[in-house]
């Protein structure tokens, strides 16, 4: 089974490179990161011109780094999504499904090395796009993310999370409409969390219960608001007046083990849950 899995894994990775909607994602990606160095070398020079102070340049590039870092997510979500359709709904609508399961190999063994293709295509993704972000910040002002590691761990858990929603929609939608529905979730959930914010900013516990709970049925936002706290200076936070709870590209606090263990879960049953569907469905 494990061979399988590999197997099934490799080829998916490979078939994601040979799919137009990486080309997409490069060229997306690339302009992304021209624009962002053009806007972060004009602010270093307002900097200069003392126009800003030191601190409250590093305070504007904090919160344009994680503003490039949603786009970033953005095309991770869009790129993952869209090849998750067709890897599944896709190949059982064209008969390619049938050839590979006639063979004695499991249907689990077949999803899990899809689901493991995509979620390295993906992960990887996330990484080096934000990594040479990151670059393009520090040779134009000279801010580095304090927490690098954690914030890209939880940017790629995010595209998993979304991959994972994408696989189970596949199994039981079309390509277009599994890849639409899953985008569709993603950004609703965001919108829900920041709407959730400001309810917490305003003391407003009716409307913060919305993000709280759209972050558990979901969890690509509330990994998001951790990757946020990563790429942000905590220091620069004392800046702000009392409210920015609510500012939808700052985050106060990091995420708990508790979350994070309830997104691992999540995962779980939202991937048995698409292996079930698989399992069962005619060929």
């Amino acid at each position: 089974m494990i061979a399988t899995v590999l197997t099934m894994a490799g080829l998916t990775l490979r078939e994601a490179f040979r799919r137009r909607v990486l080309l997409a994602v490069i060229v997306l990606t690339v302009a992304l990161l021209a624009l962002s160095g053009w806007g972060f070398s004009r602010l270093a020079a307002e900097s200069d011109a003392g126009a800003l102070t030191s601190g409250e340049a590093r305070l504007v590039a904090a919160t344009l780094l994680n503003l490039v870092m949603f786009g970033f997510s953005l095309i991770a979500a869009l790129g993952t999504a869209f090849l998750a359709g067709p890897t599944l709904s896709g190949e059982t609508e064209s008969g390619i499904a049938l050839a590979v399961l006639a063979r004695p190999v499991r249907r689990s063994a077949v999803l899990l090395g899809k689901w493991l293709g995509l979620a390295a295509f993906g992960s990887g993704f996330v990484v080096v796009a934000g990594l040479a972000q990151c670059v393009v910040v520090r040779l134009t002002v000279d801010y580095w993310p304090p927490h690098l590691a954690t914030a890209l761990t939880l940017l790629a858990a995010q595209t998993v999370v979304l991959l994972t929603l994408a696989v189970l929609l596949s199994t039981a939608i079309s390509p277009m409409a599994s890849g639409v529905v899953a985008v569709g979730l993603f950004g609703a959930t965001w919108v829900a969390g920041v709407v959730g914010g400001v309810g917490e900013a305003l003391g407003n516990e009716g409307v913060e219960r919305i993000g709280t709970v759209s972050r558990m049925l979901l969890p690509t936002d509330g990994l998001w608001r951790g990757a946020m706290h990563g790429f942000q200076d905590p220091a620069l936070l004392t800046q702000l007046d009392a409210g920015f709870e609510g500012h939808p590209f700052l985050s106060i606090a990091p995420l708990t083990a508790a979350y994070l263990g309830w997104t691992a879960l999540w995962v779980a049953m939202v991937w048995g849950l698409a292996a079930a569907f698989f399992g069962r469905r005619d060929l």
